[in-house]
């Protein structure tokens, strides 16, 4: 669960800076270290919810979505009687 929420979290971050990079200035440079992180960190996320036991299915499908997929994950894994971190 901690892998998930580390590649979550880094996966929305990099969105962000990808976006705002896009949006602004554009720097190729940023873009080329910032995407393949990003991609990394997506890929992690998707493989940490599919290796999660119990996982329901709305869970799996979520962490396919880029960006917010795996934050989205993390609250569907969280048992109901949880109390946030």
């Amino acid at each position: 669960m901690r892998l998930l929420r580390i590649a979550a979290g880094t996966e929305a971050v990099t969105l962000l800076v990808l976006l705002l990079n896009l949006a602004t200035v554009h720097a190729p440079g940023v873009a080329a270290v910032v995407g393949p992180v990003h991609g990394a960190a997506y890929l992690t996320a998707i493989v940490a919810v599919l290796l999660h036991d119990g996982a329901p299915w709305a869970a799996r499908w979520w962490a396919a979505l880029p960006g917010v997929g795996g934050l989205v994950a993390i609250r569907l894994l969280r048992p109901a009687s949880a109390s946030p971190p």
